[in-house]
Order: C-alpha cells, then sequence, then structure tokens
C-alpha cells in the first residue's frame, strides 16, 4: 500500500472552502485537462454519503478508463472520504480534510493506494503511478491558490 499526503493552506473561509471542495461539479477543474475528466452521471451541488460518481479519466497514456468513486463519509466542514469502486486502482481512499486556522483553511489530502499487476505494479509505481500522482496534485495545488490565492 503506497501514501500520498499533500497539505496546502487555502486563503478562504472555511465554509467557502468547503463549499467549493464537496461539490463534485468541481472536481473537473482542479483536474488537469489531458486528463480528459468528464462525469458521467448527474450529480448534486453537495455530496452525500454513498453517492456514487462515474467518470472517464485517461491517466495513461490518452487509453479512457471509466472511474466509480463512492463517497463513503462526510462530516460537514470537517472531512470527506472517497472510494474507489471501479477504476485504475486495486484500492483507492482519499480522505480530504478541513481545518480552519489563522487567515484560512489548512487542507490535507491523504491517499491510500494499492495498484494491481503484483511485481509488475511495484515496477511502474515509482516510474508512472508515483509520479502522475504527484503531477497531478501538484497541478491541483497551483489551481486552487488560482482560484483562492496564495
Amino acid at each position: 500500500m503506497y501514501q500520498l499526503k499533500r497539505t496546502q493552506f487555502v486563503k478562504t473561509d472555511l465554509q467557502t472552502c468547503w463549499d467549493f471542495f464537496s461539490s463534485p461539479k468541481n472536481l473537473k477543474v482542479i483536474t488537469p485537462d489531458y486528463m480528459g475528466f468528464d462525469v458521467l452521471v448527474d450529480v448534486p451541488e453537495k455530496m452525500y454519503e454513498g453517492l456514487m460518481i462515474e467518470y472517464i479519466v485517461k491517466p495513461l497514456l490518452g487509453i479512457p478508463m471509466k472511474w466509480v468513486t463512492e463517497i463513503k463519509y462526510v462530516h460537514d466542514k470537517e472531512f470527506f472520504v472517497d472510494e474507489q469502486r471501479k477504476g485504475p486502482y486495486k484500492i483507492w481512499h482519499h480522505e480530504h480534510h478541513f481545518k480552519e486556522v489563522e487567515g484560512g483553511v489548512e487542507m490535507t489530502d491523504i491517499v491510500s493506494y494499492e495498484i494491481p499487476f503484483g511485481v509488475l505494479g511495484k515496477i511502474a509505481h515509482p516510474i508512472l503511478v508515483k509520479r502522475k500522482l504527484e503531477e497531478i496534485f501538484d497541478y491541483r495545488f497551483r489551481k486552487v491558490e488560482e482560484i483562492f490565492g496564495k
């Protein structure tokens, strides 16, 4: 099992931050265009526990792949968790934490994941998967700064 953890200061109030990140409609905004990210189902303005979201993504080599996530836990203005039900990972558990701090919000993403293909997956992890995930979260970091300021 691998883990990616990122913390970012978001220059806004907790309610605004929560409203933005807890809306499934905003995920495309903070995802790189080359990922070909498209939501295939109607989604509500606000997520809720049990919400299933179906996407098409192109994580590697532009090959389209269906990804289904479930919003597993939601604690208003504190955290929410999405888990993959169908997609490229053997396990995908993504925690989104929000903490009000002076001048804004400390937002922390913790992604725990396992990739398929046994030994081949372990070989591919540092070369392809880890690098791609870091690139996606670097993009997200910059996009959040662009939207909310530095």
